[in-house]
């Protein structure tokens, strides 16, 4: 499903325009990534999931091409954990 999609079927669900569906979901995803930014960033939703920041180390890493060993710098990254009714859903 499309970021199009899911603003369409947020419009139809709501009874709202397309443009006040675009707004909220733009909202949403700002407010997760503006909260997964800080130190211990999670959002949770209760029986949808919950977002976390995750740290990654640094390590070695290999070139498929060259067979040389690289190193890869530590990163962040996010994780999803789906809730107990998005998984029964399933």
């Amino acid at each position: 499903m499309t970021k199009a999609e899911i603003i369409d079927q947020m419009a139809s669900d709501a009874g709202i325009s397309k443009t006040a569906a675009a707004a909220a979901l733009n909202s949403f995803v700002d407010s997760v990534s503006k909260t997964l930014k800080k130190k211990d960033g999670k959002v949770t939703l209760v029986g949808f999931g919950t977002f976390s920041k995750s740290k990654r180390k640094a390590r070695k890493g290999r070139n498929p091409q060259t067979g040389e060993v690289i190193k890869i710098k530590a990163s962040n990254s996010v994780k999803f954990k789906a809730g107990k009714k998005l998984k029964e859903s399933l």
